[in-house]
């Protein structure tokens, strides 16, 4: 890979010391509609059933969807009179808005803070990141240990990880986006901390065909390429946009938990999860028996 690097802009953010035992995950991605919230909702409620403390923080400061899953999940929970577990939630402050407009050294103070007192509190904290590039992007890939990317089973979201030659699928120029990723664990290895990144396919049809062979094959090549772990991929599936509005992912009805509203998951989705928290090292795998 030698050559094809090249520095992106520097973030003013430094990697943190390992001070505590908490685990930093960040849901990374450049390109918008890929499910990024919808993962960091899905792996941060899930870890509350496995006994962990988890924190999330939002820092895409225009839409906040994780945000508002939270919202959801504290405004329904009650009103349905049942009890769930609800993640801790660090916010960077209370008017997004004006952040947005802030300059960098405001927007990465502040987050750094939330950082802190997330790592302070919880066993894991999970970030969801912005559709682009944004200082506070830039900044919370600084502090991950996990970096989890989403990505729909398209060639055209490839161009987030790297531009292939079409035939070969042999790299010929990694992303921004890779190059950012690729920063932040060169940054933190100087600190002593290691970045490992995963790549999820996202919204995958029901279906195989040649298409996700062809995309299989891709991330298998770019993975040896560019540096990171191909993990399971998730369905396209209903439920998941059916529960957002109640604030509750797959990982809630695997206890029960469920409005009457929303269809049922099969098996597979509960299965699918446990899957991906075992990939990406979330929990252990069970005991063979």
């Amino acid at each position: 890979m030698k050559g094809l690097w090249r520095r992106p802009e520097p973030s003013r953010a430094t990697p943190r010391a390992p001070q505590t035992q908490a685990r930093v995950v960040v849901i990374g991605n450049e390109k918008g509609g890929v499910g990024k919230s919808t993962v960091a909702a899905l792996l941060s409620t899930a870890m509350l059933y496995h006994g962990a403390k988890v924190a999330v923080i939002d820092v895409d400061l225009r839409q906040q969807s994780l945000s508002r899953f939270l919202e959801n999940r504290r405004r329904w929970l009650p009103a349905a009179g049942v009890e769930a577990p609800i993640p801790m939630e660090y916010k960077l402050t209370e008017d997004t808005a004006a952040l947005a407009r802030a300059d960098e050294a405001t927007m990465v103070g502040l987050f750094e803070r939330a950082v802190a007192l997330a790592m302070g509190a919880a066993d894991i904290v999970v970030i969801d990141t912005p559709g682009g590039d944004t200082p506070l992007s830039r900044s919370a890939h600084l502090q991950a240990d996990l970096v989890v990317t989403p990505m729909n089973e398209s060639f055209v979201d490839f161009d987030m990880l790297g531009i292939v030659d079409p035939v070969t699928l042999k790299l010929l120029r990694p992303s921004l986006y890779s190059k950012v990723v690729h920063d932040a664990r060169k940054r933190r290895a100087e600190y002593g901390r290691k970045l490992d990144w995963v790549v999820l396919r996202n919204r995958m049809a029901l279906s195989d065909t040649r298409n996700r062979q062809r995309v299989g094959e891709g991330l298998e090549t770019l993975a040896a390429q560019i540096g990171f772990r191909v993990g399971p991929s998730l369905r396209d599936r209903v439920t998941y946009r059916e529960m957002f509005p109640f604030g509750l992912t797959v990982a809630d009805l695997s206890f029960g938990l469920r409005p009457a509203e929303i269809s049922l998951p099969r098996k597979a989705a509960k299965e699918e999860l446990q899957g991906i928290l075992e990939i990406l090292g979330l929990v252990a795998p069970p005991e063979p028996r």
